[in-house]
């Protein structure tokens, strides 16, 4: 009996909740893709940010279907991908024994970090179960990612920190150059003052002691930034919160 195309989808949700091995989820739904497509095999590729390959699951009908879809990835796919940002694909394949094959990708936002393949013999094209395909694709990627994102591996949340980390060095180095620059000045411009004050009333001296210490201050601030290494957030009113510049600038002061 053909396996319903509903089973399969909500297997792999399913196994995702419950927080199974990657490797086993992938292995099961390509074997029922294969089944309910009618595919002669399937394989999914997880790559690192270099694309270099760490995890591949096949399911084939013969080892010979399996390196017909082997070299088709080798010399092809992954050939498209690197040289011209190829995403996904359905493509038909003529001669005395005609078949077709795709590729669709596994993306968490827009970052492309594998892709699940397939092939299919004779005149039958696998774009009449395009949508299913796609769903599976993105299922596998959604499983994968909330198991990462769990902890089951550390790579997902490392390449979300870094990101976070990133974007605050970015806006710190920003902050250091429109803002310090013309702050210098400032600064500068009132130890000079200062350095006059016998000619300067008491309450002129107390104004610029108070100029003084609140640039000093937001001096500060942008050194704090610029030292930054696990940003943390903590909350500041009505929702809204704000990036703890004291978390661990002060801990090594």
């Amino acid at each position: 009996m053909k396996i319903d195309k509903f089973k399969i989808i909500s297997d792999l949700a399913l196994f995702a909740k419950k927080g199974g091995n990657i490797n086993d989820a992938a292995k099961k739904a390509l074997e029922m893709t294969c089944s309910y497509v009618e595919l002669q095999a399937a394989s999914l590729y997880l790559w690192d940010n270099e694309q270099n390959i760490s995890l591949t699951v096949s399911h084939a009908e013969t080892p010979l279907m399996q390196t017909r879809l082997t070299d088709i990835e080798n010399n092809l796919f992954d050939n498209l991908r690197k040289n011209q940002q190829l995403v996904s694909a359905y493509m038909s394949f003529g001669g005395d024994e005609p078949f077709h094959s795709f590729t669709l990708p596994l993306m968490f936002s827009k970052n492309v970090f594998g892709a699940v393949i397939g092939i299919q013999n004779g005149e039958s094209s696998v774009i009449t179960d395009d949508l299913f395909l796609e769903t599976l694709s993105a299922m596998l990627a959604l499983h994968y990612t909330a198991a990462n994102l769990d902890g089951s591996t550390e790579s997902q949340k490392e390449i979300i920190e870094k990101e976070r980390l990133t974007a605050v060095l970015e806006t710190a180095v920003t902050v250091n150059h429109e803002v310090n620059n013309p702050l210098q000045a400032i600064i500068g411009n009132i130890q000079l003052l200062l350095m006059k004050k016998e000619n300067l009333d008491e309450g002129t001296i107390d104004k610029l002691k108070a100029i003084e210490e609140s640039a000093l201050k937001i001096n500060n601030v942008t050194q704090k930034l610029m030292r930054m290494t696990s940003p943390k957030t903590i909350q500041y009113s009505d929702g809204t919160k704000m990036i703890d510049i004291n978390d661990d600038a002060d801990s090594d002061s």
